[in-house]
């Protein structure tokens, strides 16, 4: 390369390490925000927890028969 190429800013390679080094300060910033908060919990009762929940209607069945299952 020639020194005007040089001098104009950053080359291709200086642009990829000023790239890596920007996502990795951001995936910290974005893991430490994960961490800091609280684990989420479900408002459901017992009864909830037992109820029946698959159902097997007519577009399921529609479903499994289009798809081969």
């Amino acid at each position: 390369m020639s020194k005007a190429t040089k001098d104009q800013g950053l080359g291709r390679r200086e642009f990829l390490r000023a790239l890596g080094g920007g996502t990795a300060g951001v995936a910290t910033v974005a893991v430490a925000g994960v961490v800091a908060m609280p684990a989420a919990e479900a408002a459901e009762s017992a009864a909830d927890r037992k109820k029946k929940r698959y159902q097997e209607t007519d577009h399921v069945k529609a479903f499994y028969r289009t798809n081969r299952y």
